[in-house]
């Protein structure tokens, strides 16, 4: 989600900063892809941002500032990620920002319309930052799908702020600020309810914070995480927390007690330490979700999986998805040739004005051709003949989009697409590059019905 026209103009928040570094507050904004972390940070930094590449990395950061009650707070746009378990460099550079850079609050955006899924980022979270907010977005198309989310409760059951808002609403981004405002000025002390493990596992924790603390001084809040993270006994990270803190990590009791806790897991199943970890904070999320989320329209999910069970069914998924392509590409096709035939002939009515006028002034008829008949000629073909095509289908596309249907779509394809080692998610992406060969077809029908040009090929 990026810039839109609630993130724009008249609708921003006021912003009297001036100054891209000096800040009084930071503030780090994480959450899952696609729940509208972006519009909110747009909405609050308006033109007030810049951009660049997170040190040593291809992922782009996005950073601006806002002021409230005499504060400058700069807000850090984490990359979308699904976890900080770090499986991947945006999961490691939102996991490395909250935990090292030190941020004054830490704001998750969740989706209210999946909590569940989204309580896992959360509760991630919680372990390695106490200065954090959650905020649920997207309470109007909740609503609409008949889930009424209890914040409060929320709120109780985590331990810190819930703030509830719709990113395109004034009044709720500045509740959220307000909330930012007070935790940064302590007037709001989140105290987090962290996650508790199997005994066996919470023993070796305890265990390995004693001889943290023994040996080691870091942030108080931080020794579990570093503990759960020795257990865990992810290299990357690892290697990280040893140059930050200094840490032994071979020091014979840590591997002792690592070696312990191991062997009483494996004794007892055959899940792996993480495998114990996640399923734990799944299960837990998805207890809170249900706690706190009612459902007042069971019609509105019945409705959803009867749906799914066409639009994703193996005898009829893939031929409604040729049929919908099919038809969005002839509609582009059909619909492009009269707008693109009034373009034309506007272009061209001005260019025989145009020379006409450089005849009149007497300009050389070689540079009259070259920028009349070559540069103009051209950019207007170009212009009459590409345009209408995209403005049909683009719009088209997002229509899909906005229904739910493109998920749909990398779902019926996911099993064809691992077997290129990729996701069905890949087929949009996919799309949007084929287009380009279409939009190349596309313009030569179009150009073929503005110019009654008969020799061109047939298709």
């Amino acid at each position: 989600m990026g810039l839109t026209a609630s993130s724009t103009g008249s609708k921003l928040l006021k912003n009297d900063s001036n100054s891209k570094y000096k800040y009084d507050f930071r503030i780090a904004l994480g959450g899952n892809p696609n729940v509208g972390k972006s519009t909110i940070f747009n909405s609050l930094t308006g033109m007030h941002q810049h951009t660049g590449n997170w040190a040593g990395k291809t992922v782009e950061t996005s950073s601006g500032s806002c002021s409230y009650l005499n504060k400058n707070l700069l807000f850090v746009d984490l990359p979308g990620t699904y976890s900080i378990i770090s499986n991947s460099e945006e999961e490691e550079i939102a996991r490395d920002f909250i935990c090292f850079e030190k941020p004054d609050v830490t704001v998750i955006v969740v989706d209210a319309t999946c909590l569940e899924r989204q309580l896992n980022l959360v509760y991630q979270t919680m372990e390695i930052t106490q200065n954090l907010i959650v905020c649920v977005n997207l309470l109007d198309e909740a609503k609409k799908k008949g889930i009424e989310v209890n914040l409060e409760l929320l709120s109780k059951k985590l331990g810190v702020p819930v703030v509830g808002v719709v990113a395109r609403k004034k009044k709720t981004l500045k509740n959220l600020l307000d909330t930012i405002y007070k935790v940064c000025m302590k007037k709001i002390e989140p105290k987090p309810i962290l996650m508790k493990y199997p005994e066996i596992i919470e023993e070796a924790i305890k265990d390995i914070i004693m001889v943290l603390k023994n040996l080691y001084e870091l942030p108080d809040y931080l020794y579990r995480w570093v503990a759960v993270k020795i257990l865990d006994n992810d290299g990357d990270i690892l290697k990280t927390i040893q140059k930050r803190f200094n840490i032994n990590l071979n020091d014979e009791k840590i591997i002792a007690i690592k070696k312990n806790c191991y062997d009483k897991i494996s004794s007892k199943n055959t899940s792996s330490f993480r495998d114990t970890i996640v399923s734990n904070i799944i299960k837990k999320a998805e207890t809170i979700s249900k706690e706190v989320c009612t459902f007042n329209k069971n019609n509105v999910l019945t409705r959803d999986r009867k749906i799914d069970k066409i639009l994703t069914s193996k005898r009829y998924g893939i031929p409604i998805m040729l049929v919908f392509l099919a038809l969005i590409f002839w509609i582009t096709i059909v619909g492009a040739n009269y707008p693109s035939q009034v373009l034309f002939k506007f272009f061209t009515f001005i260019q025989e004005k145009l020379l006409i006028k450089a005849t009149t002034f007497g300009i050389p008829k070689w540079i009259s051709n070259m920028l009349i008949l070559g540069v103009y000629q051209t950019v207007t073909w170009i212009v009459s003949v590409m345009l209408p095509p995209m403005a049909i289908f683009f719009p088209l596309f997002t229509i899909l989009e906005d229904l739910g249907y493109l998920p749909r779509i990398a779902f019926n394809l996911d099993k064809f697409f691992k077997k290129a080692a990729t996701s069905g998610k890949q087929m949009i992406t996919m799309c949007m590059g084929v287009t380009k060969l279409d939009f190349f077809i596309i313009s030569l029908f179009v150009f073929h019905y503005l110019t009654d040009l008969t020799d061109l090929p047939e298709f």
